[in-house]
């Protein structure tokens, strides 16, 4: 898959940006591989996945680095909720393999890598940690609550993108022990399935140890006409200064009309996933 494209997609990050002079034409460096990985899909491959560099234009610190490792997957004929049980088994099956258990200790905290790992809806884990009800907060109350906490967003005001904000803030860093956080807003995953019984709910599952997201994952949306009306949705977003949203793809949304069968993806950060491995307080030693 390449690392220079036309088009950058497959997550909410900033690009790098660069010009291939011979074409005198603009091209980005891979935020992700997904849309490749989805064409192949497309193609009649039913499994596949890679291991590559991505690149996101955005900040530094013990956890966060510009150019990272990513694994990515896509498999045809299955939800999300084969790869939550892929996920935990993988990252158990190389600690087993690598240090021999899946018990290890990481800057002075104990953590049990084992499957199955504890599962929580967003809904379920800021009720938990955060001590509210979303579901029955208005969007008024979402903002109230917003300004008490002192927790501002990025872009402007949309509900699943609060309520995804005030996990980040309030309830990520109690996940020591691996936790599989599933169903996150909509507005959160423009590239994933609606869930059947909730329209405003994303097939998503991001898995959490130590306080830290450890990939991204969902079901993949293969609806042609949705996935255009999100992407020029998501293009008005831009518009307004929204830096993360997703240009509009027409050769992905054109290979879609071909026919993608129910996939779902799996991402997971590499880097991470042997910082916790090899006890190494950051990443960029990793790297």
């Amino acid at each position: 898959t390449p690392i220079l494209q036309p088009l950058y997609g497959g997550g909410a990050a900033k690009p790098f940006i660069s010009e291939l002079n011979a074409l005198k034409m603009k091209i980005y460096l891979a935020i992700s591989h997904e849309l490749y990985l989805k064409r192949l899909i497309v193609g009649g491959y039913e499994k596949v996945y890679v291991m590559n560099r991505v690149f996101r234009n955005e900040g530094l610190d013990s956890t966060h680095n510009p150019e990272f490792t990513i694994l990515e997957t896509m498999w045809a004929y299955v939800d999300y909720n084969s790869n939550m049980d892929l996920f935990e088994e993988m990252v158990e099956d190389v600690a087993r393999k690598i240090l021999g258990t899946t018990k290890i200790e990481y800057q002075g905290k104990k953590i049990d890598l084992k499957s199955p790992w504890k599962r929580m809806t967003m809904v379920q884990a800021i009720k938990k940690y955060a001590k509210i009800d979303i579901t029955k907060m208005s969007d008024a109350k979402l903002k109230s609550f917003l300004k008490k906490k002192n927790i501002k967003l990025k872009v402007e005001f949309r509900r699943g993108i609060a309520i995804e904000e005030i996990f980040s803030e309030l309830v990520e860093h109690n996940l020591v022990q691996p936790t599989i956080i599933y169903d996150y807003p909509l507005d959160t995953s423009p590239l994933a399935k609606t869930k059947e019984d909730d329209p405003n709910i994303a097939e998503r599952f991001e898995p959490y140890i130590n306080g830290w997201e450890m990939g991204n994952n969902y079901t993949e949306l293969n609806d042609p006409e949705r996935l255009k009306s999100i992407f020029l949705e998501q293009s008005e977003f831009k518009k307004r200064g929204d830096e993360e949203a997703a240009p509009y793809d027409k050769d992905f949304v054109d290979a879609l009309e071909y026919g993608m069968p129910p996939t779902s993806g799996l991402g997971l950060g590499v880097d991470r996933l042997i910082m916790l491995l090899t006890n190494q307080p950051s990443i960029r030693d990793v790297i």
